[in-house]
């Protein structure tokens, strides 16, 4: 899982330089998925519960799932890009927001808010800690900042299979709710805050994949693929 974080590291490193205008979401696609070829990878999405391509691409008001295509990225979008990999059969998933060129004080102050909120959720990470500590934490710092945490999609457990248990949201689990897991060494989670400016409903377009925020207002998605040490966590994407 390590060799897999790595490897898609460093794609998204590359995307960061390469995510400018005019470049088209399917030239993104193109770009990210030769370079995890030629460094031992294999794409993780194509395929997965019938998505289309092998990234997601998510600009502006679109959340996740946003399938790439002839879309030209312009001055001014925020545009997240997820991305999964596997090597020898295990899996890392990651997700950054990139603004391109110019953005509004709001993109920039929603890009910040999340990537840093990240942060925050991964540092609550050690054996003995329960899952919804962490969740209540993302939760607060975004509220706290004027933003909306969703609901309806979270972050998940990872290893041989990209979607494992035990879900991981980005919100306050009630006590009715709580499933009460307690994380153990060696347990790995993808942690992915999903942050809105308005509200925190969201739907899904006729694609059936690209998911938007309800009031078409803003979003921003960051994600690391993290494991649990006995001294606390090792982010595998990093």
């Amino acid at each position: 899982m390590r060799n897999a974080g790595s490897i898609l590291a460093k794609a998204l490193k590359l995307a960061k330089e390469i995510t400018k205008p005019e470049l088209t979401t399917i030239e993104l696609d193109n770009q990210l998925t030769r370079f995890v070829i030629e460094n031992g990878g294999e794409m993780a999405f194509k395929g997965y519960r019938g998505f289309p391509a092998n990234i997601c691409v998510s600009i502006n008001e679109e959340l996740v799932h946003g399938i790439p295509g002839p879309r030209k990225i312009r001055a001014g979008d925020i545009v997240s890009i997820d991305i999964g990999v596997r090597y020898k059969n295990y899996y890392a998933d990651a997700a950054i927001t990139i603004g391109v060129d110019q953005i509004s004080p709001k993109a920039r102050e929603i890009i910040n808010v999340t990537k840093e909120v990240l942060e925050i959720g991964i540092s609550k990470i050690k054996p003995g800690v329960h899952l919804f500590e962490l969740s209540a934490a993302i939760q607060d710092f975004v509220e706290s900042r004027g933003f909306s945490v969703v609901r309806q999609y979270v972050g998940h457990g990872i290893g041989s299979q990209m979607h494992e248990d035990p879900q991981v949201p980005n919100y306050r689990i009630s006590p009715e709710e709580q499933t009460d897991v307690t994380l153990k060494q060696g347990m790995v989670l993808a942690i992915e805050p999903m942050v809105n400016e308005g509200t925190y409903d969201v739907e899904t377009l006729s694609n059936n994949w690209t998911v938007v925020t309800s009031d078409r207002k803003l979003s921003a998605h960051f994600e690391h693929t993290v494991a649990v040490t006995p001294e606390g966590y090792d982010i595998l994407t990093a």
